[in-house]
């Protein structure tokens, strides 16, 4: 049998539109199996052998808006061949139009997410993407696309945006004059999210007095953690007006502690020296490197001031350190017959004669 043999035989089968339209919606759901089929075998075995995941979630996320979209094209030729009335045919070409639109809206959500998840694990390439500013570029990229999507629908169904882009910019205006507050934190948060004065698990000072760990830097607010395990909330507009130390900044996280003590006028001070150093050298969690020195800073009105120097690996072992570190040279100091001198008071009694 020729192909016009078998053309003349299949003809009646589907000389009406709908069998037709049946035979296209058929033909399209076979299709995306097929794609879908591709995808889950020979695409994902080869994505398997890569060194890395992110081409198997990309896949993952793929297949299926692929499948539907298969299939939206196949009802939409299906719809042609039925020929109906051009107004209806419109409408539903629009409506399969805006579900594609929201689908790969979706996908490209996604991707996004996924590229700037990939570009945070490479700091030393790109700096300004880490797990800091991450959430604040998936939330940009998030907007972008939403409101790429909501542009392309309105297009899709033939609105006006001009008026609508218009309404929405005196909306934002008037936003903006009500929550201008709120605005200064979030250009604050951005800039201190892109500028780094600080991260989380730093231990930060306030010029108001407040110290603490860092342990959340949001668009609006930076919450720290005070050793006594209270949570602090600052806005990020203050904060960017702040002067701000960081004890984790600089070249390392070891942070240098200084303890002061007072020695009586007339002390050896080579073994006053000696005993102090011990001191610094002889804690196990004082660093040798840099090695704790002590420095006689002044001559007080009662005592030779004096200071020892020590690092630590980290500021939030630095209350406690210099806890021990005090008790340890107050015994030391007592052991080795060495006076910390205090201030003393002569009070003189002077007996004034009863008159006569």
């Amino acid at each position: 049998m020729n192909l016009t043999e078998l053309s003349a035989k299949l003809t009646p089968w589907v000389d009406a539109p709908w069998k037709q339209s049946l035979l296209v919606l058929g033909g399209s759901i076979i299709a995306a199996f097929l794609t879908d089929l591709i995808f889950s075998r020979v695409l994902r075995r080869l994505a398997s052998k890569t060194k890395t995941d992110i081409d198997d979630r990309i896949l993952e996320g793929l297949h299926k808006p692929i499948f539907f979209s298969v299939v939206l094209i196949g009802i939409y030729v299906a719809i042609q061949r039925l020929e109906i009335q051009n107004v209806y045919e419109k409408v539903f070409g629009r409506v399969l139009m805006t579900v594609a639109i929201l689908i790969w809206a979706g996908v490209l959500i996604k991707v996004s997410g996924l590229v700037l998840e990939v570009l945070s694990r490479h700091r030393d390439r790109f700096k300004l993407i880490d797990r800091a500013t991450l959430a604040l570029f998936e939330n940009v990229a998030k907007v972008g696309l939403y409101s790429g999507a909501a542009y392309l629908i309105l297009r899709n169904w033939g609105l006006d945006n001009t008026a609508l882009l218009a309404g929405a910019s005196v909306f934002g205006l008037g936003v903006g004059f009500a929550a201008k507050d709120t605005i200064a934190d979030f250009i604050s948060g951005v800039f201190i999210l892109t500028d780094k004065p600080y991260e989380l698990g730093d231990y930060i000072n306030l010029d108001s007095g407040e110290r603490g760990e860092v342990t959340q830097i949001g668009l609006r607010t930076t919450r720290l953690l005070s050793r006594d395990d209270i949570e602090i909330t600052i806005p990020n507009s203050v904060m960017g007006q702040a002067k701000i130390v960081n004890e984790n900044g600089g070249r390392w996280p070891k942070e240098r502690i200084r303890v002061k003590i007072g020695v009586a006028y007339g002390s050896d001070i080579d073994q006053v020296l000696q005993v102090l150093h011990d001191v610094g050298v002889d804690h196990e969690e004082v660093c040798q490197t840099p090695e704790p020195r002590v420095r006689l800073r002044s001559f007080g009105d009662s005592s030779l001031d004096l200071e020892l120097l020590c690092w630590i690996e980290e500021p939030v072992l630095r209350g406690r350190i210099l806890h021990e570190l005090n008790v340890l040279l107050y015994k030391a100091l007592a052991e080795n017959d060495i006076e910390i001198p205090y201030p003393k008071r002569d009070v003189y009694l002077h007996q004034v004669e009863p008159s006569p």
